[in-house]
C-alpha cells in the first residue's frame, strides 16, 4: 500500500503558479482567430481580390504546419524553449504586419506578406505546444477541464484583444497589430520563468483537490467572458467607463494568482503546525524502515508490469502508449483526423470571413461577431472539457459523441445563415463559436487517451495539421472563389459583393461536410466505446476504494 496523501508542499504551489501563466499565454494566443479585424485594412492597402486575400490568412494558418517542428522539439527540449521560439517568432511575424498597416513602411510584395503571415500562424504552435503538453502531462488526472480551461482561453483570447482594442485604440488595425506583436511576447517570457514540467499527482485524495481548484478557474474564466460579452452589448460610455473596463479585465485575469497564493499560505502554516508538534513530540510515527520496506516494492512491481506488457505486444492498442507510426497505422486515428478536418475547416472559414460576411449583409462594424465567435468559442470548449469528463466518469459516455452533436448544431447553423433570416448572422457567430470550441476542447484529450502522452505533442501537431488544411479548402478556395464569382470589380480594380447570396452556396457546402463529419464521430464513439467503459470503471473503482 501507499502512504498517505502528504501536505502540499511548494512544488505543488509552483505547479499551480506554472499552470496560472499558462492561462495568461493561451489568453493571448488565439491571435491567428483575429485576421477579420485587420483584413480589411490589409485588403484596401494593398488593393487585393477576395482570393488574394483569403490567401493571405490561408498563408497564416499554413504556418500551423509547420507545428510539427514544435511537436518534434516538445518531446526533447524544454518548456522555456518553445515559448522563447514562439514569442521571438510572433514579435517578427505580426511586427511586419503593424509596420504595413501603420504605414509605416510601403506595403511590402505580397510573397513577403505571406512569409510574415505564416511565421504569425506558426507562432502560436510553439506555444500551445508548450502549454497542452506540459499541462496534460502536470494534470494527467484531469485532463478534460485542463483541455477545457485552457483550449477556452484561447477562445476568449480574440475577444479580450478585440474589446481591449476598442477600449483603448477605438478599433484602430495599426494598434491592434501592435498589441498582437508586444503582448504576447511579454506574457510568454512570464511564462518561460515558471511552467514546467513536473510530475503529476499520484494519490486520489490530491487529484481530487486538483479537481476543486479547476473549478476555481472555471468560475473565474465564465465570469471573465459574461463580463467581455457585456461590455459588446454595452459599448463604449466614455473614456474613463473604458479605462476601466481595462483595468478590471486585467484583474480578473490576474484573480487566478489567488490559488498558489492559497497552497503557499496552506503550507506556511502547516509547516508551523508541524513545528509545534515536533516539539512536543520526537517520536515518529512510522519507522523509516516501514516507509523503505513498502514503496520502493511496489513501485518496483508497477514498472515490471509496464515492461512485460511492453516486451509482449507488438502492437499497442488503444488507450496504450503509441509511437507516431504506430498512432498513424490505426483506422482509428485517421476517422479522428478527417472529422476534425469537416469540423474545423467550416469553422476557420468563417473566422477568416467574418469582416467580408458583415459587409456583404451591410454591417460596418464586424467586432461585435468577431467577439461573440471568441466567447462562444470559449463557453464551447470550457464545458465540453468538464461535461465530458463527468459524463466519462457517471456512464463511460465516450468523448466523440460530444462531438458529434456539435456538428449537427453546426449544421443547422449554416443552413440558418444560407437562409440569412433576420440576425443570421449574430445566430451563425453564436453557433459557429460554440461548435468550433467544442470541436477542439474534445479532440485534444481524446487524442491523448488513445494514443497516450509519451509522443502527445507529435500526435496534437499532427491532428492540427487540419487548421491549414480546413483553411485553404474551406476559406481560400471555396468561400474566396464563390465570394469573387458573385462579385462585381470596383473602380480601383478590387471587388465587392452585397447581399446574402454571396456566401450562401459556400454556408450550404459546409454544413454538408459538418454532416459527414457526424457520421464519423459517430463512428469513432463506436469504435471508443470498450476503452471509456474501461476509463469509467477504473475512475469508479478508485472512488470506491476511497470511499467516495
Amino acid at each position: 500500500m501507499g502512504l498517505p496523501s502528504q501536505r502540499p508542499s511548494m512544488a505543488t504551489a509552483l505547479k499551480w503558479l506554472g499552470f496560472v501563466t499558462a492561462v495568461w499565454v493561451q489568453a493571448i494566443s488565439g491571435n491567428n482567430y483575429t485576421f477579420s479585424n485587420y483584413s480589411d485594412a490589409l485588403k484596401t492597402l494593398m488593393n487585393l481580390t477576395q482570393v488574394q486575400l483569403n490567401n493571405l490568412s490561408v498563408a497564416k494558418d499554413v504556418g500551423k504546419a509547420f507545428g510539427l517542428l514544435a511537436g518534434l522539439a516538445s518531446d526533447t527540449f524544454p518548456t522555456w524553449l518553445l515559448l522563447l521560439i514562439g514569442s521571438v517568432e510572433g514579435l517578427l511575424g505580426y511586427g511586419a504586419q503593424w509596420l504595413v498597416v501603420s504605414k509605416t513602411v510601403s506595403p511590402l510584395p505580397y510573397w513577403a506578406m505571406c512569409i510574415f503571415m505564416c511565421m504569425g500562424g506558426n507562432s502560436t504552435t510553439w506555444m500551445n505546444t508548450a502549454i497542452l503538453v506540459t499541462c496534460i502531462r502536470n494534470f494527467r488526472k484531469n485532463r478534460g477541464p485542463v483541455s477545457g480551461i485552457l483550449k477556452g482561453y484561447v477562445g476568449l483570447s480574440t475577444a479580450i484583444f478585440t474589446d481591449v482594442c476598442t477600449a483603448l485604440f477605438s478599433d484602430s488595425p495599426a494598434n491592434f497589430l501592435m498589441m498582437l506583436m508586444v503582448i504576447p511576447f511579454v506574457v510568454c517570457l512570464t511564462a518561460m520563468i515558471f511552467l514546467r514540467e513536473v510530475p503529476s499527482s499520484a494519490t486520489d485524495s490530491d487529484i481530487t483537490e486538483e479537481s476543486k481548484y479547476f473549478n476555481m478557474f472555471n468560475i473565474v474564466a465564465v465570469t471573465v467572458a459574461v463580463y467581455l460579452l457585456a461590455h459588446d452589448f454595452i459599448g463604449s460610455l466614455g473614456d474613463v467607463f473604458d479605462v476601466t473596463f481595462a483595468v478590471v479585465l486585467v484583474a480578473l485575469l490576474a484573480f487566478p494568482l489567488v490559488i498558489p497564493g492559497y497552497i503557499a499560505f496552506k503550507l506556511w502554516v502547516d509547516s508551523k503546525a508541524k513545528e509545534d508538534i515536533e516539539e512536543q513530540n520526537t517520536e515518529p510515527l512510522l519507522a523509516p524502515e516501514a516507509v523503505s520496506d513498502t514503496q520502493p516494492n511496489d513501485e518496483v512491481d508497477v514498472v515490471g508490469v509496464e515492461v512485460n506488457e511492453e516486451v509482449e505486444k507488438s502492437q499497442p492498442v488503444l488507450g496504450e502508449e503509441h509511437t507516431i507510426i504506430e498512432a498513424l497505422k490505426t483506422v482509428d486515428f485517421w476517422v479522428l483526423f478527417v472529422s476534425f478536418l469537416c469540423g474545423v475547416g467550416p469553422g476557420m472559414a468563417v473566422m477568416n470571413n467574418m469582416g467580408q460576411m458583415g459587409s456583404s449583409l451591410g454591417y460596418s462594424d464586424v467586432s461585435i461577431f468577431v467577439s461573440l465567435l471568441s466567447i462562444m468559442g470559449f463557453f464551447g470548449r470550457i464545458i465540453s472539457g468538464t461535461v465530458s469528463e463527468y459524463s466519462i466518469k457517471k456512464a463511460g459516455t465516450p468523448r466523440p459523441l460530444f462531438n458529434a452533436a456539435s456538428q449537427i448544431l453546426l449544421a443547422v447553423g449554416f443552413v440558418i445563415m444560407a437562409i440569412a433570416v433576420p440576425g443570421s448572422l449574430y445566430i451563425g457567430a453564436v453557433v459557429v463559436g460554440l461548435c468550433y470550441g467544442v470541436r477542439l476542447a474534445i479532440t485534444v484529450p481524446t487524442a491523448s487517451e488513445l494514443f497516450g502522452l509519451k509522443y502527445y505533442g507529435l500526435i496534437y501537431n499532427i491532428l492540427i495539421l487540419n487548421l491549414p488544411l480546413g483553411s485553404f479548402l474551406f476559406s481560400g478556395l471555396l468561400a474566396g472563389l464563390i465570394y469573387d464569382a458573385e462579385a462585381t470589380i470596383t473602380p480601383s480594380g478590387g471587388n465587392e459583393c452585397y447581399g446574402a447570396h454571396c456566401y450562401r452556396l459556400c454556408f450550404l457546402i459546409m454544413g454538408g461536410a459538418c454532416l459527414i463529419g457526424c457520421a464519423l464521430d459517430v463512428l469513432m464513439a463506436t469504435r471508443t466505446k470498450d476503452l471509456y467503459r474501461k476509463i469509467a470503471a477504473s475512475k469508479r473503482s478508485k472512488s470506491v476504494v476511497n470511499g467516495k
